[in-house]
């Protein structure tokens, strides 16, 4: 065999690796995504199971987003110095070990505690996965391999949760724990097979990874996901009851409207990132105001099954598209703290997902019905919006880069 020869093969086996590496990063991003998203196809069933309310039945999606807004900072600035394959294997038996604990989880408060547990590795595990990806490939693709490891968390709204919705349905809400432990165990299995090692970086600690905390602009990136996403998840929590209450649709159908949601998250990820390679805060200062407009067209859309249909994937696809410019503005405003930057990022998500749920739980407790959600979740995008002008107006006076 020729030299030539020997450095194609070589060559290939190494793409073949990097595939296989990336691929095993977005399982984990998909076991995370069926594990939080299901809860919310699977609420009626919840409250059944457990004898509690719908409100309560919302504290416990509340419960896991609170794990990870705890979890995200703690987990990537103390994993600082491990090396990041060890982190990220650590992160998802974590994963698995505490769903398993929410299956035979016996009642109300246990589940809370169980919930909470669960959502402590998400933020870390996609900080940590982030960089990894990033590293496997030339700079120039870096992009495209990190959007690869959040594809398995969109794409598990499209599979995942619809198929665990299904199966929860079917033969107990409970399985959904299990499955969410299996998957974890194979995605270990994954990692720890094909994600090659790389010692610690020789700088890196707690210090230098806290230092992103001190720049006002990290602050109100946050700041504009808590506040303008906190109405995707308002709406997203009580989608079942929505759609079965107030458009009619048969609780059968769930699987499909989650399917739907996915397929918009997808869509929206993608549209996005492409959107905001041009400007991210252009991109920020026109998808809040369609959230907005979404939401309260989803409001009236509710009312009839075909409607609600097309505002399931509208409102999905419009919601996601805030991710990747948000992500990039955390990035771009802590270029030396990108594990924590990521990290944070999914902290200010899921503190708009407890908010989201907790207001929504609110106004249907006050009787105002399962729309009400929708409608408070456009005033909060108006009210991120708000938050992105100021921080547009601080960058002109004082750029990032200084």
């Amino acid at each position: 065999m020729t030299t030539t020869a020997v450095s194609k093969t070589s060559q290939k086996t190494g793409n073949r690796h990097v595939a296989l590496a990336i691929f095993a990063l977005a399982m984990g991003g998909f076991a995370i995504g069926t594990t939080e998203f299901t809860m919310m196809g699977l609420l009626k069933e919840i409250e059944q199971g457990l004898n509690i309310s719908t409100p309560e039945a919302g504290n416990l999606i509340s419960a896991y987003a609170l794990g990870v807004v705890v979890g995200a900072p703690i987990f990537a600035a103390l994993g600082a110095r491990l090396p990041r394959k060890q982190l990220a294997l650590g992160l998802m038996l974590f994963l698995s070990i505490a769903n398993l604990t929410s299956f035979i989880a016996p009642d109300y408060g246990t589940m809370l505690i169980t919930r909470f547990a669960s959502g402590l590795p998400h933020g870390a595990f996609f900080g940590i996965a982030a960089v990894i990806a990033a590293s496997l490939v030339a700079p120039t693709k870096r992009g495209w391999a990190i959007s690869m490891v959040m594809g398995g968390l969109t794409i598990s709204n499209v599979i995942g949760v619809p198929v665990a919705t299904w199966l929860g349905q079917t033969f107990g809400w409970r399985l959904l724990f299990i499955v969410v432990g299996a998957i974890g165990l194979v995605t270990s299995v994954l990692l720890w097979k094909f994600v090659p090692f790389e010692p610690a970086h020789p700088e890196a600690s707690i210090r230098r990874e806290l230092g992103a905390l001190k720049r006002i602009q990290v602050w109100l990136a946050l700041l504009i996901g808590i506040i303008g996403f906190g109405g995707f998840f308002a709406t997203y929590t009580y989608i079942s009851h929505t759609m079965t209450s107030v458009a009619g649709i048969p609780e059968a159908f769930i699987p499909l409207v989650v399917a739907l949601y996915g397929l918009g998250m997808v869509a929206g990820n993608i549209l996005g990132g492409r959107i905001a390679d041009k400007s991210v805060m252009g991109t920020i200062y026109r998808v809040l105001p369609l959230i907005a407009l979404a939401l309260v067209a989803y409001a009236v859309a509710a009312h009839w099954a075909w409607s609600a249909f097309i505002m399931v994937f509208i409102v999905g696809g419009i919601g996601s598209m805030l991710v990747p410019p948000l992500q990039t503005r955390l990035l771009d405003a802590s270029p030396d703290a990108p594990s924590l930057a990521s990290s944070l990022n999914h902290s200010a998500l899921n503190i708009a997902n407890a908010l989201g749920a907790f207001l929504g739980g609110v106004v249907i407790a006050w009787g105002w019905g399962y729309v009400a959600p929708a409608l408070v979740g456009a005033v909060l995008a108006i009210l991120g919006l708000g938050v992105a002008g100021i921080s547009g107006w601080l960058e002109r006076k004082r750029p990032l880069a200084a």
